[in-house]
């Protein structure tokens, strides 16, 4: 058991989260990867962990499921103690990116497997396999299927069963769409939240991706560094990120050196309406907005928050256009429109963007 970390504070009742992490902490030496973290995820949530290379993600996730032990703080499914259950007798699986599938069985044998750890007889294993496979969209008559006869979209889907068959408390997934191609991670996304939805399982997901994060999940934890940065639902995260860290992850985006005083809001290179930002809390940071949020301005229009700047090309990204300008300052910025709003401009066009304050959100850093 890793010393230093108190209790659940709860005590009992419906309130109790499935799963609590408080101060966290594990270190290799002298290189602190996970630093003092606190988590707390309900029942039923599907709670996605995502973060940059190094940030901490796999360090987390096997902590979690028992590979490695804490260095200190504690974990607890509900009211017990977590880390001090061996990860074979914890109530909780892993998906793996790899899938660990047993290569020489067949589906259903492989889905069967956690049910014959258990000694369940065959008959039960093979009923209990052609329910999953049927919540998993497999054919029933690929239960005598080789595994290397699988395409990777089925091999996924039998791992998940394999998982399913375990019924754990909490299933935890280690970036499981990641090695396949952009179309079945996103037909594997839809079915994973539908899976979810079905099984009313708790999922803790691990992922870079930050699509797969925002299509799937209840809440998203930003990991940097060992630590959280921010944790809440995606459109909080990507609408009212807290630092300039944040807002950059989570997609395309402009950000401005910006003040706000009891005037209103003030930032280099832009012009800002009089009253614009007024009666917010008052301190120096940076005004993010996102691109689609900026709009090409026709001659005599006007917004709250106003800038020249000169265009420079576009790109096509399917049902969306991102435009790139140059600011009169000599900083980048980027409009996003959708095609059938394309700015029809030609690089070297002397141009007008603009966008409400509604649609920006000023990081307070002082």
């Amino acid at each position: 058991m890793a010393d230093g970390a108190a209790p659940p504070a709860e005590t009992g009742g419906a309130d109790i989260p499935i799963l609590r992490i408080a101060g966290l902490r594990k270190s290799f030496g002298d290189k602190i990867a996970l630093d003092s973290v606190d988590l707390t995820v309900a029942e039923g949530e599907f709670f996605t962990i995502v973060g940059p290379s190094g940030s901490g993600k796999s360090t987390l996730i096997r902590l979690l499921v028992g590979m490695d032990q804490p260095t200190d703080g504690g974990m607890w499914l509900r009211t017990q103690r977590l880390d001090d259950v061996p990860a074979a007798q914890r109530p909780t699986c892993m998906v793996f990116q790899s899938l660990a599938l047993f290569p020489h069985m067949s589906v259903g044998d492989n889905i069967g497997f956690p049910l014959k750890l258990k000694g369940a007889p065959k008959a039960e294993r093979k009923r209990r396999a052609l329910e999953l496979m049927e919540l998993l969209h497999l054919p029933a008559d690929y239960i005598d299927k080789r595994i290397q006869q699988c395409s990777g979209g089925e091999k996924q889907r039998v791992a998940l069963a394999r998982a399913l068959a375990f019924d754990p408390e909490i299933l935890f997934f280690d970036e499981p769409l990641s090695a396949l191609d952009y179309r079945l991670r996103k037909t594997l996304e839809r079915e994973l939240k539908e899976l979810h939805q079905r099984t009313g399982k708790t999922f803790v997901y691990i992922t870079h991706s930050l699509e797969e994060a925002m299509a799937m999940s209840d809440r998203i934890a930003i990991l940097r560094a060992g630590r959280f940065e921010q944790i809440g639902p995606a459109d909080e995260i990507y609408a009212r990120p807290i630092s300039r860290f944040v807002a950059d992850f989570m997609g395309e985006v402009n950000l401005f050196d910006a003040a706000i005083s009891d005037r209103g809001l003030r930032a280099e290179g832009l012009t800002i309406a009089d009253g614009v930002g007024a009666g917010g809390a008052a301190g120096t940071g940076a005004l993010m907005v996102r691109p689609e949020m900026i709009r090409f301005l026709a001659p005599g229009e006007t917004a709250d928050i106003v800038a020249e700047a000169v265009f420079d090309d576009d790109f096509m990204l399917g049902s969306r256009i991102q435009h790139a300008v140059t600011l009169a300052d000599g900083r980048a910025a980027t409009v996003e429109t959708l095609r059938a709003d394309r700015f029809n401009g030609r690089p070297g066009d002397t141009v007008r963007i603009g966008w409400s304050m509604a649609g920006a959100h000023f990081i307070k850093e002082d």
